[in-house]
């Protein structure tokens, strides 16, 4: 099996399980009890969180643990708007953990900004949004299914204006490329361990210090009230490792990924007639390759790949028994032909060469198998 779908999880490093391990066989105690085993689970809980904070740019007291990445875009996209009634700014195509929260809050109105052909969000568009009655603004940092990463840069500038606090899911780009919270200027940032190589059932929000977000849940004071439940130390120490690994070896690990996901997308160019890469003029993740093969369609491209022992993901999703194209090439203007044939292909460190050449090959057969059918 050949596995090129990174961008959906990572496996757990081997570094990461023998901290984590570690850590499980002397936090014995609840971080929130008094004694001795409390205060040991508690400082190995602060050690976790002060290694997050300095990679990505915070400080630790804006770090609240979480269960992963779409539970603290929840929190923060709650917390944020609070009991405020209004416009919430958003592009189309963010990641369900996102756009089901919007769409779902009573009292509040999405705002859509278009994307380009790029996937990059309108400028002109950003300026003429309805900022007087926004409550909030998010955005994806990195796009999960194309890699593209938005310049954030206006909206932080538009939402300092109005006063308008903002989020950054950062899911996808933590790990992969600089991600500084400082230097982003957002209110509050999302971050899952399991896309870097750390366990499963973890991530962060990062909360601006002086902004108080109204709790989704309540039960406990635990990660500033935020929050509430016994801290998961064994997994916060876990993602720490995993990040600190990661910024140990950022400049390697993502000239390592560029370099491969290069590869594919040459050979794949090159050797498959008639294929679009989506969004290539843009700035992408370095492991992210979204690519069309028309005359295939989608769903059955990723049945083939898979029995041929190729893991990648589908663009797509099926609805009522037909298949509909993934929103963010509708958001995008793909071509119907294109975005019905669309696969994301995501690389890992631990991905080779030969590997790529091998799912090259598997690729080539399979779509010219599918074409000739």
């Amino acid at each position: 099996m050949i596995y090129l779908d990174y961008n959906a999880t990572t496996p757990l490093l081997p570094e990461v399980q023998e901290e984590m391990l570690r850590v499980a066989s002397i936090a014995v105690g609840n971080p929130g009890s008094r004694h001795a085993a409390g205060r040991k689970s508690r400082q190995l809980l602060e050690e976790a969180r002060e290694t997050v904070a300095r990679i990505l740019g915070a400080t630790p007291d804006e770090v609240v643990f979480t269960s992963g990445g779409t539970e603290a875009t929840n929190l923060a996209l709650h917390g944020m708007r609070g009991t405020r009634n209004g416009h919430i700014i958003l592009p189309p195509a963010e990641h369900p953990a996102t756009s089901e929260v919007v769409m779902n809050m009573a009292g509040c109105t999405p705002h859509v900004v278009p994307l380009d052909s790029q996937g990059l969000v309108k400028a002109e568009s950003l300026h003429v949004a309805p900022w007087d009655s926004a409550v909030l603004a998010t955005l994806l940092l990195a796009h999960n299914e194309t890699g593209v990463v938005q310049d954030v840069s206006l909206l932080r500038e538009l939402c300092v204006q109005r006063h308008v606090p903002w989020h950054l899911d950062a899911v996808q780009a933590v790990g992969k490329i600089g991600v500084n919270f400082r230097e982003l200027g957002c209110t509050t940032m999302a971050v899952g361990a399991h896309k870097f190589y750390g366990p499963r059932g973890i991530g962060a929000l990062l909360i601006r210090q002086g902004v108080e977000l109204t709790p989704s849940l309540r039960g406990g004071g635990q990660e500033r009230g935020v929050r509430p439940g016994t801290e998961p130390v064994m997994l916060a120490s876990g993602m720490a490792k995993a990040l600190q690994i990661w910024d140990e070896n950022r400049e390697t690990r993502e000239k390592q990924l560029r370099t491969l996901r290069d590869q594919l997308e040459s050979a794949l160019t090159n050797s498959v007639p008639n294929v679009v890469v989506n969004c290539r003029a843009a700035t992408r993740l370095p492991n992210t390759l979204s690519i069309a093969f028309p005359g295939c369609v989608a769903d059955a491209l990723l049945v083939a790949l898979d029995l041929a022992g190729l893991c990648v993901s589908v663009g797509s999703a099926c609805a009522s028994g037909s298949t509909k194209p993934s929103p963010i090439l509708e958001a995008i203007g793909a071509p119907a032909e294109v975005a019905n044939s669309t696969v994301r292909i995501s690389v890992g460190i631990q991905t080779t060469a030969e590997e790529i050449d091998r799912a090259v090959e598997i690729m080539r057969t399979v779509v010219n198998r599918l074409r000739n059918s």
